[in-house]
């Protein structure tokens, strides 16, 4: 009795969790209906709480993925209540890709989960664990692109169609960034358990300042541009215009004057 009970407690999405999704829901409902008096405060707190519930998503398909792979650890850790704290660490889980967003509407990942990996049989199940992350992003996008893709636009109010486009802006670079095969991002854990153990040794080092790597890169004009230039292609062919993406991250830094071509935008 005692250990199903403490099972199930293993399982129970967290209150955290609860609380930020509840956000998300009525921030996006005022910004729907046009009720906050502040459209880009509404719009930020939107954007950023469903950042953030993203974010719980991609660890927790990760962790889900490792536990039906073998990892039966995963439970204790916590991982399986979406909460937010227990993906590592608060500030490089939460903060510091909140941060990157508002810097430079850029959606690079955050949180990890410990997987041990030992218990784990199967490079193919190796792969996927990484991989089922980054593939939320990816669903993330799909349903934040529908309207636009599908063409179903009409009705939807301009400014919560702005916060739409600016979501669905992360979750595309968040999908892309993750995939690429840079040591310590998922990229890169889809690919390793397919190297040598002498490419695996010597790459190891590297790992714990990819994502710094990555961030360096997106700062030298050149790579940011090519970068962003691949983004837009992408968007555009989901039906997102660039207009839409820039008035949503204009929208998004409510504390800065509004751009009058996004005011009078239809």
């Amino acid at each position: 009795m005692t250990t199903a009970l403490s099972r199930r407690s293993e399982r129970r999405i967290s209150p955290v969790f609860l609380g930020i999704l509840a956000v998300m829901a009525v921030t996006g409902w005022a910004t729907w209906s046009g009720f906050a008096e502040q459209p880009g405060l509404a719009v930020f707190l939107f954007v950023t709480a469903a950042w953030i519930v993203s974010l719980c998503l991609h660890e927790y398909a990760h962790a889900r993925t490792a536990l039906h792979s073998g990892d039966i650890s995963i439970g204790a850790k916590g991982y399986l209540t979406l909460n937010p704290l227990k993906y590592t660490h608060a500030l490089l889980s939460i903060v510091l890709p909140v941060i990157f967003v508002i810097m430079g509407g850029i959606g690079l990942p955050g949180g990890a989960v410990f997987i041990e990996r030992g218990r784990i049989r199967g490079r193919w199940r190796h792969s996927l664990i990484s991989a089922a992350g980054p593939l939320t992003n990816v669903l993330f996008a799909v349903v934040c692109t529908a309207p636009f893709w599908l063409d179903a636009l009409d009705g939807v109010p301009r400014d919560f169609r702005f916060a739409l486009a600016f979501l669905a802006l992360l979750q595309v670079t968040a999908a892309i960034l993750n995939f690429l095969p840079v040591p310590g991002l998922d990229g890169y854990g889809v690919v390793e358990p397919w190297l040598s153990h002498g490419i695996r040794r010597q790459v190891e080092p590297f790992a714990p300042f990819g994502l710094l790597f990555v961030f360096a890169l997106l700062w030298v004009p050149e790579v940011n541009g090519v970068f962003f230039d691949m983004i837009d292609a992408v968007l555009r062919g989901l039906g997102i215009s660039d207009l839409d993406t820039y008035c949503g991250y204009d929208m998004f830094r409510f504390w800065r004057d509004a751009n009058e071509v996004c005011s009078i935008s239809p």
